[in-house]
């Protein structure tokens, strides 16, 4: 037989802890992805928003503003954060298709009247199957007049013009001229909204709604990342959104990411991994951890569990006066008592045969030595005890005298 432990044919304490180590990292972190998954996601999935590095994206001239020293902000949040001066930022909304007229429009009442962009979707595409960030095959497509709220203005038609060399018009006290480079660009007719750069075949490319400050860019290319396949049309794209910003009055740009499902909205589960609140859970974190460990180590083995009736006379002794006790009949044992003292004594100091009770008593009288109470007196009061506390302290006299007689315990 091998010499082994019985705790070798068990789990390994180390090997269980590491489990429960591994099980609780992972709980948490997986309640954290699900809550920040959205802001800690990349966004370079193929799609139309600011974080988008594939041709319908925006990530191009989110680089280009940034190194010209503009101030841009990706907001995640359907509301618009409050300054404590006058800062004035052109929030570009940056819809899908699939995007809800009500969501549009609680992101636009989010931004507390200030500026909004709105450049309208043209591609439909697909996720590249090969490579991450590309977009696959698409086709343009143009989007329903629906897709926008009729709280910001009435939109007739949204159309497909054919080519046309380029585009101009005068935004922000300047011209801008935007280069079309033969292709079909996408036009939008309304008479709630200004026109600021007409198509040269009709329509409107930019339009403004004046009474709310509203901007819509009717076809997406001209600042998406397909804007910078030469330093024309890129440097067009900054031109105008300089220059809808300038018209704005705005001191930033933000563009918007909740609409492209980016967004980080409140909810508990958010709170508990953002500041100020990390530090809370941090300390019910590290508590846990320590209630683990003080669960997990102890003092000394484990307590065996005792028998429920012990095996010796000491025990049998012990159970037997709780159950005299119990029964509350201490003092009916006061003449057996003094009859197993009588028998002991007598017998261990060979008393003359047919004696009774009484001379045994005065028998044993004349072989005590020095002063104290008689084993005659003593066996005759102890019968009579009234309580406890009397049976205890001639039982304990009886004893003595036994104990000073045949020298032992």
């Amino acid at each position: 037989m091998s010499g082994g432990t019985a705790s070798d044919g068990g789990f390994s304490p180390r090997l269980i802890a590491a489990v429960v180590v591994i099980g609780v990292i992972a709980f948490i972190s997986l309640w954290a992805l699900i809550a920040l998954g959205p802001q800690l996601s990349s966004g370079n999935d193929g799609g139309g928003h600011a974080l988008s590095k594939a041709a319908p994206g925006y990530a191009g001239i989110v680089d280009l503003l940034e190194r010209s020293d503009a101030v841009v902000d990706l907001r995640r949040s359907e509301e618009a954060p409050q300054y404590e001066d006058e800062w004035r930022e052109l929030l570009v909304l940056t819809p899908t298709h699939q995007t809800k007229p009500d969501d549009l429009a609680r992101v636009i009442k989010g931004n507390r009247g200030g500026p909004v962009l709105i450049i309208l979707p043209k591609w439909r595409t697909g996720r590249h199957p090969q490579k991450a960030g590309w977009s696959g095959n698409g086709f343009p497509s143009t989007p329903s007049p629906k897709l926008l709220p009729p709280t910001i203005g009435a939109v007739e038609k949204i159309v497909s013009e054919p080519h046309a060399r380029s585009a101009t018009g005068f935004v922000g006290g300047r011209n801008v001229a935007l280069p079309l480079g033969g292709l079909r660009a996408q036009v939008i007719t309304s008479d709630d909204f200004e026109t600021m750069i007409g198509f040269p075949h009709g329509g409107a490319l930019l339009a403004k709604r004046t009474r709310n400050e509203i901007y819509i860019l009717s076809d997406p290319d001209f600042v998406n990342n397909l804007a910078f396949a030469n330093r024309e049309r890129a440097r067009a794209a900054a031109m105008l959104i300089d220059a809808v910003a300038e018209d704005a009055e705005a001191d930033g740009i933000a563009f918007d990411l909740t609409l492209n499902g980016f967004g980080s909205q409140r909810s508990l589960l958010r709170f508990a991994f953002v500041p100020p609140f990390i530090g809370i859970t941090l300390c019910l974190i590290a508590a846990g951890l320590l209630a683990l460990w003080q669960a997990w180590m102890r003092f000394g083995p484990a307590l065996k569990p005792a028998r429920a009736i012990a095996v010796s006379k000491a025990a049998l002794i012990a159970n037997s006066a709780d159950l005299i006790k119990q029964a509350r009949r201490e003092l009916d044992g006061a003449d057996a008592y003094v009859r197993s003292q009588r028998s002991a004594i007598a017998r261990r100091l060979h008393a003359p045969a047919g004696l009774d009770d009484a001379a045994t008593d005065r028998w044993i009288d004349k072989h005590r030595r020095g002063g104290g109470e008689t084993f005659s007196a003593l066996a005759r009061r102890l019968p009579l005890a009234r309580n406890t506390h009397e049976f205890l302290a001639d039982a304990q006299a009886l004893h003595d005298i036994r104990k000073d007689l045949l020298r032992d315990s």
